[in-house]
């Protein structure tokens, strides 16, 4: 049950969810409704986005659309290997502060399908006393995952709602 008074964190694996929508609905994420459907009137402490920096011009206006809508935006640069292999995930620093600011917190919002997080999901339940929500798309998320959480919210089940059709090219202003 949802109370207004609960004090939430909302931690966004931004790459699960881009990659997610891409593969699944060739679409963006509309992280705005993301928020707004985390906090659900309830008393916000602190909001993260976790992103990988790659070198496109286009990232410098969505962290910043990021930081508009009320995320702090975490980065780390894109790691490349020797032989071309390329490395970028957040799942330690997301896992770090989850359990760093889980005192202040009566719920922590991880919007994530990455079935690596459900150890982390049991630790913040167990031992430190969370309630845990997850949100991802459920047609790409860990069964595991969604099982261990106490709520699960499908982001397929609106869809229209969570995604941003990419428009066809047409020259903006």
């Amino acid at each position: 049950m949802l109370q207004k008074s609960q004090r939430i964190g909302v931690f966004v694996d931004i790459q699960n969810l881009y990659y997610s929508a891409k593969h699944l609905y060739k679409a963006k994420v509309n992280f705005n409704e993301i928020l707004k459907e985390a906090v659900k009137g309830r008393s916000l402490i602190r909001a993260i986005a976790y992103v990988i920096k790659t070198d496109e011009l286009k990232e410098k206006k969505f962290f910043e659309a990021l930081k508009m809508i009320g995320f702090e935006v975490k980065a780390k640069d894109l790691q490349v290997f020797y032989g071309g292999a390329k490395k970028g995930d957040w799942d330690i620093g997301i896992a770090m502060d989850t359990i760093e600011l889980a005192p202040k917190l009566d719920c922590v919002v991880l919007v994530s399908g990455d079935g690596d997080f459900v150890p982390l999901v049991q630790h913040l339940k167990r031992a430190l006393g969370c309630k845990v929500e997850v949100m991802a798309f459920g047609r790409s998320a860990s069964g595991k995952l969604k099982e261990e959480a106490d709520i699960f919210i499908d982001l397929d089940k609106d869809k229209q709602k969570f995604l941003i059709k990419k428009r066809t090219k047409r020259t903006r202003f």
